[in-house]
């Protein structure tokens, strides 16, 4: 999996929830049923951004979701899935932008593609995808010879930037990319007015995707002596995070202009999880998986003496029946039965990995992998989902995005 816009599920509420599942899990059963079970490991979280965006727009219908059977990466639970047109679409442009990653790996000689047998067959992987997705796109009107034109073109700009170099010239490619994909959404949707503003938030979130990955493999290039845009152009990390934070502030701009039908989960993916992606990209954000939150926002152990006395009258009677049965005892209740419908050992592995890989047993509630029973994860509080989140304050309104609507239409 990977994506900048990686959502901690504790920060969504429940309907969004499902809703961001559902797009996810549309998006990756799209790719196998339009690509093979195989297309399915290019599923990723920004690809579902076009699935989201297109439903915002024409409204959620019964027809637009169906119940998928159970998946051990959802703890062998059946659930709720978007299908149409959004997620065929989010299925093309994942194909494509994942064999612009490959071929990207295998220039930079990553690994095992430094070995030309490895290289070999990654490329012709990777020409494979770009194949499958001009199929669907083609089927869609959606001509992804644009994004792999884009992404020729990055090897030539890469080749030829050095010291000096705009920044902005190496990722107009992947800007250009994103932007006709975003655009393609209102086209789908059946409301080309949105074209327009959707293919500048689209540039502007495909400029994050690349300045963000670029500061999160900085070190690590610099140590490998892999091509990195910020190294090579002599950027500073202050100049790439006052350009992530212009483009931030024009996504919200440009979505402004955009008519949604349902726009609540677009506003959490692209204004604040957006925002949180740039933070945790330049590691000015912290998480409560680190530690326990305190009523004051910081990260510790919990008020007050943890060895004062007991509240209340520390030599007052115990709680309850003093005189009633002895746990344990003849006169005590049986104890509870194990379930009955316990996995097996080798069924429970499976979905613990399922669990562990989509972060499901790091935040929220989840089902215990062999007895089934409810468990509540470490990661309670990921948060206020309005926090380092200036939005509110350019609209002037009130905002709080942690039920199921928001006040701050921005």
């Amino acid at each position: 999996m990977f994506g900048i816009v990686r959502p901690c599920t504790h920060r969504l509420s429940e309907g969004l929830r499902i809703e961001w599942m559902a797009h996810l899990c549309g998006l990756c059963l799209a790719l196998r049923a339009d690509h093979g079970q195989f297309a399915r490991i290019v599923t990723n979280y920004d690809g579902l951004i076009v699935s989201v965006l297109t439903e915002a727009q024409a409204g959620a219908l019964p027809a637009g979701r169906r119940t998928a059977g159970p998946c051990p990466l959802r703890a062998m639970r059946t659930a709720p899935v978007a299908m149409g047109e959004g997620a065929r679409l989010a299925a093309a442009v994942s194909l494509v932008l994942a064999s612009a990653k490959v071929r990207d790996h295998v220039a930079d000689r990553d690994g095992l593609l430094a070995r030309r047998p490895v290289a070999a067959a990654a490329r012709r992987v990777a020409a494979g995808w770009d194949r499958a997705g001009a199929r669907t796109g083609a089927a869609l009107g959606f001509d992804t010879a644009l994004l792999v034109d884009a992404v020729d073109r990055q090897t030539g700009i890469e080749t030829l930037a050095g010291p000096g170099t705009p920044l902005l010239t190496v990722t107009e490619p992947t800007e250009t990319a994103t932007a006709a994909a975003f655009a393609h959404t209102a086209v789908l949707a059946g409301k080309p007015q949105n074209a327009a503003p959707l293919a500048e938030a689209g540039r502007l979130f495909g400029r994050l995707a690349h300045l963000l990955d670029a500061v999160e493999d900085r070190e690590a290039d610099a140590a490998s002596g892999a091509w990195n845009p910020l190294t090579v152009t002599g950027t500073s990390l202050t100049e790439a995070r006052r350009l992530c934070d212009d483009a931030l502030h024009g996504v919200r701009l440009a979505l402004r202009e955009v008519e949604f039908t349902d726009g609540q989960l677009v506003h959490v993916l692209l204004a604040h999880e957006l925002r949180r992606s740039v933070d945790r990209a330049f590691g000015t954000s912290s998480c409560s998986h680190q530690g326990l939150q305190v009523p004051d926002g910081s990260f510790g152990p919990p008020p007050g003496n943890p060895y004062g006395p007991t509240p209340g009258n520390p030599y007052g009677p115990t709680p309850g029946n003093p005189y009633g049965p002895t746990p344990g005892g003849p006169a005590a209740p049986p104890p509870p039965r194990p379930p009955r419908d316990r996995r097996g050992l080798i069924a429970g592995c499976l979905v613990w990995a399922g669990l562990a890989c989509t972060c499901q047993m790091c935040c929220g509630s989840y089902e215990d992998p062999w007895s089934r029973e409810r468990r509540e994860a470490p990661c309670q509080d990921c948060g206020d989902c309005c926090e380092a989140c200036d939005c509110c304050g350019q609209c002037g309104e009130g905002c709080c995005c942690c039920g199921d609507s928001c006040g701050c239409d921005c």
